[in-house]
């Protein structure tokens, strides 16, 4: 089992960058795919980035491809999202979650394969 640890979260303005990071503890995040997700006030949570187990592929959303980019270090046990060029509309709750399995590019995206689920941080973009 895994927990799930999300910081670097707050308030920026539009244009401006924030990295998250997801510190993992319980067992390496050498050992999982890794996601990341958001949900924003009234809507259902979805799919951000991805980074899968065994060779470090990466899978993004479309509204976020070319601005956020996610990676990993193992040796630290940590997952981390770049996210550049903030919109308003990034603005959400922003989760770390971990699978254990080393799914295919289009099922990365899918939550419910998700394991281990991270508590959230904040992400709001406005001016």
């Amino acid at each position: 089992q895994v927990q799930l640890v999300e910081s670097g979260g707050g308030l920026v303005q539009p244009g401006g960058s924030l990295r998250l990071s997801c510190a993992a503890s319980g067992r390496a995040t050498s050992r999982y795919t890794m996601g990341w997700f958001r949900q924003a006030p009234g809507k259902e949570r979805e799919f951000v980035a991805a980074i899968r187990r065994d060779d470090g592929h990466t899978y993004y959303a479309g509204s976020v491809k070319g601005r956020f980019t996610i990676s990993r270090n193992n040796a630290k046990n940590t997952a981390y999202l770049q996210m550049n060029n903030l919109k308003s509309e990034d603005t959400a709750v922003y989760y770390c979650a971990a699978t254990s399995s080393n799914y295919n590019l289009g099922s990365m995206s899918r939550k419910e394969l998700y394991e281990y689920w991270g508590q959230g941080t904040q992400v709001t973009a406005s001016s």
